[in-house]
């Protein structure tokens, strides 16, 4: 294969791309951020910035359980589908309730 400017710019995008995707994962998490909004708080003298530190980490929470909520539900389906054999939608649940606790964390 002919190496090109073509190449070498397609090869940088996707390796930009994976290190961006592989640092969204630990930027992106919901529980740590409410956890350093809740320590961000815990630190801080100025109440109405505590007020605003905590309700930014509630606001994350909330995500959390959202997900957890709606993987549990999935979980469920997919009990439900095992009990009647019916192998494909059980799976199919299953992977939603991966998706939702992977989203959780």
């Amino acid at each position: 294969m002919k190496v090109t400017h073509k190449n070498l710019n397609a090869l940088y995008a996707g390796l930009v791309t994976s290190l961006f995707a592989l640092n969204a994962n630990a930027l992106d998490s919901h529980m740590a951020i409410a956890l350093d909004h809740a320590q961000t708080a815990a630190k801080i003298n100025d109440v109405k910035v505590i007020g605003e530190q905590l309700e930014m980490a509630k606001s994350h929470i909330r995500v959390v359980e959202d997900h957890l909520k709606e993987s549990n539900t999935s979980m469920d389906a997919a009990i439900a589908h095992s009990k009647q054999g019916h192998a494909d939608l059980a799976r199919k649940s299953a992977e939603e309730a991966v998706v939702h606790l992977k989203a959780a964390q």
